[in-house]
């Protein structure tokens, strides 16, 4: 066990259990932690990958942090919109948990909203990427240098938690609040149809609507037809949600993978990566939450289920693979990038960690089970930031990096799982409760 992971050890030991000075922690081992000291321990080294490995002019999400300090050229202060948004529910988390103070916390939102305040817009959107000290664009693709509606949904889906969070506090905070409110409303997500009865990803000033993307589910972006139903000031009407995301019923296709049973139409595939079942689901609960086309915390369980069996039954007999050593996501791999996913043909033998963590709150027994593995395996995997990015034992391949986007959901689910904070504030905004009356969901 590293210094590092000592540290982490007898700090929470110590917590746990009321200990002073002089107290004898030389008999708890990694395998006698409590889930609960396991999961503070792991949140809390992963909240740092948004608190002390910020950005530091912008205070925003990096989008990547590689420890041996190796990076696409000019990319080490690119900040991400979307790993912030999971970065800021993580912070909430931290703040409410004390690992820095309420007064510390808000000064850093305080930094991260003034950021938005004057950074690179397009018709209330932003764009995939910043550069974090300057505001401006940094194009994710050549055409795309624009608005990201889906990465602006990720986003705002933080800021309305940070805006329930701070509504009724200090007058400093209301006023925190109300500035959250200025940005969530000049979003114009009925622009972003395009004219059309569905929501378009992508829109560039140079380019418009070139990157031709209507958003059709079932994939990560529930959130965005949420958030754009749920708008106040360029709200969508329902039949955008139901004719272009669910395409009039169509997204509804039942069938079995890995004799689990799935109720919606994956996009080409029978089972999608796990983060389909994390990004929406950060602040908006899937508990009991049910529209006329899934019951979404069931669909969900059922997803993480079939991507845990494929990896137990390993048809590709990969190393390590099993029980407590599942998940297949959108992650680093072992040859650039990949969405890692229970097929043969998108199962490349690596393991992403946030993949089974950020399902702790449809599988807590198994996803603890994989924590306290991969918490065992020690500096091959866990760094000061948490666990990296992913894995894969059968190449020998351990790259110390990390992705923002891949860690936010690790720390925003543990925290869902312990105490629901997350889902209790985003749900608790007058407009999301709204916008899920006016989809139909209950």
């Amino acid at each position: 066990m590293n210094l590092f992971k000592q540290f982490i050890l007898l700090f929470i030991v110590f917590a746990a259990t009321g200990c002073k000075g002089g107290s004898k922690a030389d008999d708890n081992t990694e395998a006698e932690l409590s889930d609960d000291a396991l999961m503070d321990s792991v949140q809390r080294s992963t909240f740092n990958y948004f608190w002390d490995g910020a950005e530091p002019t912008s205070g925003m999400a990096r989008e990547r942090y590689h420890v041996d300090g190796i990076y696409p050229e000019n990319d080490k202060n690119i900040v991400t919109t979307g790993g912030s948004g999971f970065g800021i529910m993580a912070i909430l988390a931290g703040i409410d948990r004390g690992y820095v103070t309420r007064q510390e916390g808000l000064e850093r939102m305080n930094k991260i909203v003034g950021f938005l305040e004057k950074a690179d817009r397009f018709h209330g959107a932003f764009p995939h990427w910043w550069n974090g000290e300057t505001g401006k664009v940094k194009p994710f693709g050549l055409k795309d240098n624009g608005g990201d509606l889906v990465e602006t949904a990720f986003l705002i889906q933080g800021l309305l938690a940070v805006h329930q969070y701070y509504l009724n506090g200090s007058e400093e905070e209301k006023a925190l609040a109300a500035r959250i409110d200025n940005i969530w409303q000049a979003v114009e997500w009925d622009w972003y149809r395009n004219e059309k009865n569905v929501l378009y990803w992508h829109w560039s000033p140079d380019y418009a609507w070139e990157m031709n993307f209507p958003v059709r589910g079932y994939n990560e972006c529930l959130i965005m037809y949420v958030l754009a139903a749920s708008s106040p000031t360029h709200g969508i009407p329902a039949e955008v949600y139901h004719e272009g995301w669910a395409e009039s019923g169509a997204i509804v296709s039942p069938h079995e993978v890995e004799s689990i049973p799935l109720q919606l139409r994956y996009q080409g595939t029978d089972a999608s990566p796990l983060f389909w079942a994390h990004y929406s689901f950060l602040g908006l609960n899937p508990t009991n939450l049910k529209d006329k086309y899934a019951s979404y915390f069931d669909e969900m369980k059922n997803l993480t289920l079939v991507n845990r069996a494929y990896c137990i039954r390993n048809p590709k007999s990969y190393k390590g693979y099993g029980d407590d050593c599942w998940g297949l996501t959108a992650s680093y791999s072992v040859d650039g990038y990949a969405a890692h996913a229970p097929n043969e043909t998108s199962d490349l033998g690596v393991i992403s960690p946030t993949a089974a963590l950020s399902s702790i709150v449809y599988t807590p027994e198994y996803s603890l089970k994989v924590m306290r593995h991969l918490y065992a395996m020690g500096d091959k995997v866990y760094g000061k930031y948490g666990f990296y990015d992913a894995f894969s034992e059968t190449a020998n391949w351990y790259p110390k990096r990390y992705l923002a986007i891949d860690q936010g959901p690790i720390a925003v689910m543990i925290e869902n799982h312990r105490s629901g904070l997350l889902w209790k504030l985003f749900m608790s905004h007058p407009d999301v409760q709204q916008g899920l009356k006016k989809l139909g969901f209950n």
